[in-house]
């Protein structure tokens, strides 16, 4: 399993542990906005497509705590000590590895699937991700770690 496409790549091939061994094709999304509500419970972060011409968009909803996580990111806010998100990158760089990006896998039931992907010693681990934790990690590196989106995860999104 690995990348078949370099990873900066607005759309790449992708045989993902999730698939099986299937070739998937992965777009590249960015963070396009950040609604937090003091009154409802629900969070939403948009991603947006990086390229092409469809520039295609979605909402997840997300919990207050990844929303203010990736909010403070983005504001370029940083914590005197670790957050969660802080810790859980800290942990993988001492243990030798180095994230690479983050993949939305899968829809099922309104609910997304993610992978972070990590190199360590040459291959590629896939830790399952809750998209919100994700995406929050992506913000904790300076550029923003890439985030891809399965395209027909992203066609069903947005039918």
């Amino acid at each position: 399993m690995g990348m078949r496409a370099d990873s900066d790549r607005c759309h790449a091939a992708w045989k993902g542990s999730w698939l099986g061994g299937v070739d998937a094709v992965l777009v590249r999304m960015e963070l396009a906005r950040i609604i937090i509500s003091e009154i409802n419970d629900q969070q939403i972060v948009f991603l947006r497509e990086v390229e092409g011409d469809k520039n295609r968009s979605f909402p997840i909803l997300i919990g207050i705590f990844e929303a203010t996580s990736i909010d403070r990111r983005v504001q370029g806010h940083v914590p005197q000590r670790p957050l969660t998100h802080d810790l859980l990158k800290n942990v993988i760089e001492e243990l030798g590895g180095q994230v690479r990006d983050i993949v939305i896998t899968n829809l099922v039931d309104h609910t997304y699937y993610a992978v972070i992907r990590i190199e360590k010693d040459g291959e590629i681990i896939e830790i399952d991700s809750r998209p919100s934790d994700a995406i929050a990690l992506a913000t904790h590196y300076d550029p923003h770690l890439p985030i891809y989106v399965d395209e027909d995860v992203l066609d069903e999104a947005i039918t």
